[in-house]
């Protein structure tokens, strides 16, 4: 057993870049020992600005020997498959045996691959590797063909054992294999010679190189937050930017500078973009106060003045950036207290989707829809409008030009300085979220009808357009804008029949009003207007229904995906889909939620049971009768004790289950539908449905239509599985 250790030493490589890089090299180089024969114990793999590095243990010093046989086509075969099958197996028309088969004589190939020493094939290996590596972009120098990410200019291939350390002899394009590397690019850029993992490890930090990334981030956060400590303050945290920092040095050296005060009415918002974005600083603040005061900057050398050259001339290119900002901040300011009026005009120029108009025409079809929501969630219709009408103002501002990430975060802090109410100016920072799966949902009933308004508008869109999602691709990212409806509508427990708003959004909000004033007798339009925005054809008024409907099955295929990480399977949904109202995803959820904690039960199990025994039996007989028993069945013909049980049980869960339903309150109609559990087993084991007399027989299977009637009035049974 040995272990192995490479090293790829180039030029920088991007931060972003890294730690895919690492982990690509482990899987090229492991999957191809393994797929050549060879084992091993465990592989790691690390990444700093300089360098890919992998390191595997206990590898098999050499393969076995591999003998295969394989079936070729039979004696007399067309000379044209024989010939195929010998390229395939890789050998020679003499070296083919003929054996008897069910079939006939048949050629057999007879493969013997003996075994190999493990450093040959791990040259194989690795130089495939390099010069297949799917970076993200690439590149040549020199007059050689390999590609990089940056000039390579050397690798550690070595094979480490009791013996001592053997060098792969390798050459990619000049580059010769070998043990030596070198340390940080300033501090220690001679080279030196290793002869093992912990060697090199060891060897690295002594030339000021950590070689473990979660080891560098570690250290800046660190350093960092003791050094703010001690000046009473605190780094705001931002774990991608440290990841990225800890891939732009090989020895962190934390600063800490400090933000002129001309900067310091600036939002802590823009202060903390400005630097991260240009700088790859951390915000440093006043907890007290909340104003971001100071910056930490990690160097990559350690230097004679302790970092003050260094702190100077990032201070003064700092000054330069936030210097542009506070330009920006200013001037919004003026159009802002102004009332914004300059940059809503702006928004008509600005185009959404050359079918969908532009975001002035979206603004609209929003306010109409927003206004039909706010009463559903308790909002004031008119502050919703204006929420709605400044929600995107301040795209057309200098600052979210600069910095888009900062749309609608701006947009508050304008929406306040034109003396908008708090609501309004929460809901233009709000109403795009929730962005993810774990960002959190707005709660305020104006931004709430903002944001389902929003959403809405773009999904009923892009639908009526016929651009939807297809397998991975999601380009106007409509998934996530349909699990934003969910968690809007389900997190703030909203009741709201979605199919009228999703219908309205075809008709009015995809091509706004026009398209109700273009309607002719024959329920079909087509305007200049329409083709005037690259919109072509006639649009028949039925396929807007059409849209509708598959959006919401969208809309419930997102929901399944939303509600199998809480537990709840996809037929338990999907028997609640089946049911009417299912546009109310609020309703959909407490039903499925009920019927999922009763199937969780003995009796609810057995129940799915009697219930579908029930139906097998009732569909039989009617697809044989050619009649529906559904006529009711009477008392009177009962004759056995648990058919007489079943009519009063029956009674007595109808009479729960109808005003529970009714009210809504669907785990007591679970439960009272349970409860059928007994009586029916108990009528199956005691009573034969088929009875000779004909008037019995018709009684019964009324009576199991009752059973099924029940039951379905509560969830559609029939899609349950089990």
């Amino acid at each position: 057993m040995s272990d192995l250790l490479i090293e790829l030493f180039s030029e920088e490589i991007p931060a972003r870049m890294q730690g895919k890089a690492a982990a690509d090299l482990q899987k090229l180089v492991t999957d191809g020992l393994v797929e050549a024969g060879l084992t091993y114990k465990s592989a790691a793999s690390f990444s700093t600005p300089r360098r890919l590095t992998l390191s595997v243990e206990d590898l098999t010093g050499e393969s076995k020997p591999v003998r295969e046989e394989r079936k070729g086509p039979k004696v007399g075969a067309p000379e044209q498959a024989i010939e195929g099958f010998l390229r395939g197996a890789g050998v020679a028309r003499e070296a083919l045996e003929v054996r008897d088969d069910k079939k006939g004589q048949t050629y057999f190939a007879v493969i013997e691959k003996p075994g190999r020493m493990a450093a040959e094939i791990i040259a194989e290996v690795l130089e495939h590797a390099i010069r297949n590596f799917p970076w993200p972009k690439s590149m040549r120098w020199g007059t050689g063909s390999l590609k990089w990410v940056r000039p390579l200019h050397s690798i550690i291939c070595i094979l480490t054992d009791e013996a001592g350390a053997e060098v792969v002899p390798m050459d990619v394009d000049g580059i010769v294999s070998g043990k030596q590397t070198r340390g940080h690019r300033f501090l220690s850029p001679d080279v030196f010679y290793v002869n093992s993992f912990e060697d090199y490890e060891a060897k690295l930090k002594r030339a000021y190189v950590m070689l473990r990334a979660d080891a560098r981030a570690e250290m800046i956060w660190h350093d960092a937050t003791n050094q703010a400590f001690a000046m009473g303050l605190e780094v705001v945290e931002d774990q991608g930017l440290l990841a990225e920092v800890a891939g732009l040095v090989e020895w962190p050296v934390v600063l800490i500078g400090h933000v002129d005060q001309a900067f310091h009415g600036l939002p802590a918002e823009v202060l903390k973009t400005s630097m991260k974005e240009h700088q790859k600083f951390f915000s440093v603040r006043n907890p007290k106060s909340g104003q971001i005061e100071r910056f930490v900057t990690v160097a990559n050398t350690v230097t004679s003045d302790h970092g003050a050259t260094i702190l100077k001339g990032n201070q003064k290119v700092l000054f330069a950036r936030l210097s542009d900002a506070k330009f920006f901040w200013e001037n919004d300011l003026r159009v802002a207290k102004a009332g914004m009026g300059p940059w809503l005009e702006s928004l008509s120029n600005v185009t959404f989707h050359n079918m969908l108009g532009s975001q002035k025409e979206r603004i609209d079809r929003i306010i109409a829809l927003a206004r039909q929501i706010a009463p559903i969630v308790g909002a004031d219709a008119d502050e919703v409008a204006e929420a709605a009408r400044v929600a995107k103002a301040d795209l057309s501002s200098e600052m979210v030009y600069e910095f888009a990430e900062l749309q609608g975060l701006m947009g508050r802090y304008y929406a306040k300085e034109a003396g908008l109410s708090d609501a309004v100016a929460a809901a233009a920072q709000e109403h795009y979220s929730p962005l993810g799966p774990s960002d959190d949902v707005p709660s305020a009933p104006v931004s709430v009808s903002v944001a389902l308004a929003d959403k809405i508008d773009t999904l009923t869109g892009f639908w009526a357009i016929d651009e939807k999602p297809t397998g991975s691709k999601d380009p106007f990212a409509l998934r996530r804008a349909a699990l934003g409806v969910i968690r809007l509508v389900l997190e703030n427990e909203v009741s709201l029949k979605l199919l009228p708003k999703l219908t309205l959004g075809d008709a009015q909000g995809t091509f706004a009003l026009m398209i109700q004033e273009s309607l002719q007798n024959d329920d079909a339009f087509a305007t200049d207007d329409l083709r005037a925005k690259g919109v072509s054809g006639v649009f028949n008024v039925k396929s807007i229904s059409s849209n509708a409907t598959d959006l919401l099955s969208f809309f419930h295929d997102r929901l399944k995906t939303y509600l199998k990480d809480q537990g709840i399977r996809h037929d338990i949904i999907d028997a609640c889909i089946a049911m009417e109202g299912s546009d109310d995803l609020t309703l959909l959820v407490k039903r499925a939620r009920a019927l999922s904690e009763t199937l969780a039960t003995d009796d609810g199990v057995n129940l799915i049971q009697g219930f579908k025994r029930a139906n097998n039996i009732l569909t039989q007989a009617e697809e044989k009768d050619g009649v529906e028993y559904s006529y009711g069945a009477e008392l009177k013909f009962a004759e056995a004790g648990a058919e007489t049980a079943l009519f009063a049980a029956l009674d007595a869960a109808e009479a729960v289950i109808t005003p529970a339903m009714a009210a809504e309150d669907f785990g007591v109609a679970m439960t009272a539908m349970a409860a059928l559990r007994a009586p029916i087993d108990a009528f199956f084991t005691d009573v034969q449905v088929n009875a000779d007399q004909q008037v019995v027989r018709r009684n019964r299977l009324n009576l199991l239509s009752r059973i099924r009637k029940i039951c379905l009035s509560v969830a559609d049974l029939t899609r349950v599985e089990g």
